[in-house]
């Protein structure tokens, strides 16, 4: 907060990106926020990969927050919290203001027992985490965050952090992102300044990054470009391998043969 810097969140649906983050973390020395989102549970189950964040948090040279992203039941947010995990996020933004008033509340009463922090989400970004959805680059269900009614909700429900939408797009880029970062000093003054999250941070150019810092987002969400890099790594692998000999091990009745 005083540094007036942003800790990357990346999200990590196996134990190769999370090895990958943290070893990034510790090779630059800053802290990081290793999340999952409970929309990749079909890849990866919270019970398998949760434990291992937890552990290789413990064991890194920088401070690691483990961080459950998008979690939109509250069964699911405990399970987080009983595996170990020292932040949730609780995603109402496409409920009515005060069903997501009343889960979030809840949400930050059991994470206050585990003494573990809470994001909540105020406004629409539109598309799932998965990038999945809009192909057309226009996606209505956009709800930009109000200030007004954002300061209203973070004192009520006395949360830590306020994931605010002023722009930015979940999933990969089909247009130019108009983002405004006026909405971002509105969000962060009218909550009393704390932390504002810049969720769908994929595809955003380095100076709109460092302007929304200095705007006052706080906690920076990326996950999607990293994953293409990681695919278009791997297809780009096989493509070299066309035409290559596969050694394959012989078999033990090849064995017995020779």
């Amino acid at each position: 907060m005083q540094r007036k810097i942003a800790v990357g969140a990346f999200n990590t649906a196996n134990l190769e990106g999370l090895e990958a983050i943290l070893g990034a973390a510790e090779e630059l020395g800053l802290p990081v926020i290793a999340q999952f989102a409970q929309c990749h549970e079909n890849l990866t189950p919270l019970e398998v990969i949760g434990p291992a964040m937890v552990h290789m948090a413990k064991r890194a040279a920088v401070p690691v927050c483990v961080h459950l992203d998008h979690g939109e039941t509250l069964d699911y947010l405990k399970k987080a919290l009983d595996i170990g995990f020292t932040s949730i996020m609780y995603d109402g933004s496409v409920l009515p203001y005060d069903e997501n008033l009343k889960n979030t509340r809840l949400a930050v009463e059991m994470a206050g027992k585990a003494g573990a922090s809470v994001e909540a989400e105020l406004g629409s970004m539109g598309r799932r985490e998965t990038g999945s959805g809009d192909t057309t680059g226009e996606d209505e269900t956009k709800i930009y965050t109000d200030p007004e009614l954002a300061g209203k909700f973070a004192a009520a429900s006395s949360i830590d952090a306020l994931a605010c939408s002023f722009g930015t797009t979940r999933g990969i880029y089909l247009t130019e992102p108009r983002l405004d970062f006026s909405a971002v000093s509105r969000v962060r003054s009218a909550t009393g300044g704390i932390p504002v999250v810049m969720r769908g941070g994929s595809g955003v150019s380095r100076e709109d990054f460092a302007k929304a810092i200095r705007a006052g987002v706080r906690k920076i969400n990326y996950f999607t470009y990293m994953d293409k890099a990681g695919g278009s790594a791997v297809s780009a692998h096989i493509e070299r391998q066309k035409g290559c000999l596969l050694y394959t091990s012989p078999s033990p009745r090849d064995t017995e043969r020779s």
